[in-house]
């Protein structure tokens, strides 16, 4: 009896003990890589905000959103490997867009219904690009990895953007509007 008891003392302490070392890799991961992340993303969203450069941006953007080469520019410019990364935090920028475009000028018939599935696909083609450095290094990624996987991604989005304005294009059709 002193045998089996002694056995399930050393498989719950293996089990507790497993568990309470997880809890400290996560709440150092969080630490380490997440709260930096989230001061940065903090910090860009009340520097965009304050200054008004999204209004900006997006008045800028917003014309382009009348027509599929418009949306296809608009993805391109928005994916800038640049300026994705810069944009994504957030989604500060987007969101203003989108407002503009559904709110405004979708709204009052300056914009047919029909491009607002196309639109949606336009001004996202940041997304994710922001997280992708924090992604790699809660992956623990080499250095090599990170310097050729950001680039990567960055690039791809640049590609993905425009085609997925595309496709939300060719399925307009089937989706109703009225």
């Amino acid at each position: 009896m002193n045998e089996f008891l002694v056995k399930i003392g050393r498989g719950v302490g293996g089990v507790v003990g497993a568990l309470y070392q997880a809890g400290r890799e996560a709440i150092d991961q969080v630490i380490v890589n997440i709260l930096p992340f989230m001061a940065f993303i903090a910090l860009v969203i009340g520097i965009i905000i304050k200054t008004g450069v999204g209004d900006w941006i997006a008045n800028l953007l917003a014309p382009l959103a009348g027509s599929l080469l418009g949306l296809l520019v608009l993805s391109v410019i928005i994916a800038l490997p640049v300026l994705s990364p810069l944009l994504g935090p957030g989604a500060v920028i987007a969101q203003i867009i989108g407002t503009l475009l559904g709110s405004t000028l979708i709204a009052n018939g300056d914009i047919p219904a029909k491009f607002a599935l196309p639109a949606l696909f336009a001004i996202n083609p940041q997304v994710g690009c922001d997280f992708i450095p924090v992604g790699l290094a809660l992956g623990e990624a080499e250095p090599e990895t990170v310097e050729v996987g950001v680039p990567a991604v960055l690039f791809s989005r640049l590609i993905t953007g425009p085609v997925a304005v595309l496709i939300a294009f060719l399925f307009m059709p089937l989706l109703p509007y009225d």
